[in-house]
């Protein structure tokens, strides 16, 4: 029995989009899709050092305009926004109140990050598939991994591409 299925974007309906029960280290649901209009910001030429500044790096010049769909949506017809609820993925960089860029058209592989339904449940998780057992792992210690059972539903919404935080 395959146990992991991914929905078609067609099928993401209403009920899918509301908010599910609380959980630890679940996302709450605010869909978009990522169809916006293009808003360009300038692209500095210069890199900008994360250690100590160089002389040489006195001004900036705005050499391009930079589309941040460009950059973070690759396959715009399959990619939805979600804000994370809880601190179960912290360990890889993804706190809560983040956004999560997530992409329905990539394999959700071993060792992805994945937006996952389980039991009607929607969690983010990494995807863990070993010698025909699924588990979803969290990225903090104070959670324990979901094994997934026989008994139990699991659908993959999609695989998570790019994490947005403030700082």
């Amino acid at each position: 029995m395959d146990k992991v299925t991914v929905l078609p974007v067609a099928q993401l309906s209403k009920k899918h989009a509301s908010t599910p029960s609380a959980g630890s280290g679940q996302c709450s649901l605010s869909m978009t899709h990522s169809g916006a209009p293009n808003h360009k910001v300038s692209l500095f030429e210069q890199q900008v050092s994360a250690g100590f500044p160089s002389p040489a790096d006195d001004f900036l010049k705005a050499e391009t305009q930079l589309d941040l769909n460009e950059h973070l949506v690759k396959h715009p017809a399959a990619t939805f926004f979600v804000r994370v609820r809880g601190d179960s993925m912290t360990g890889c960089g993804i706190y809560p109140d983040d956004i999560l860029i997530v992409d329905r058209s990539l394999e959700a592989v071993h060792r992805k990050v994945v937006i996952a339904v389980v039991n009607g449940e929607l969690t983010v998780k990494r995807l863990h598939k070993n010698g025909g057992k699924v588990m979803l792992l969290p990225e903090n210690d104070s959670y324990q991994p979901i094994l997934i059972e026989d008994e139990m539903q699991l659908e993959i919404w999609g695989v998570v591409t790019s994490v947005i935080h403030t700082v």
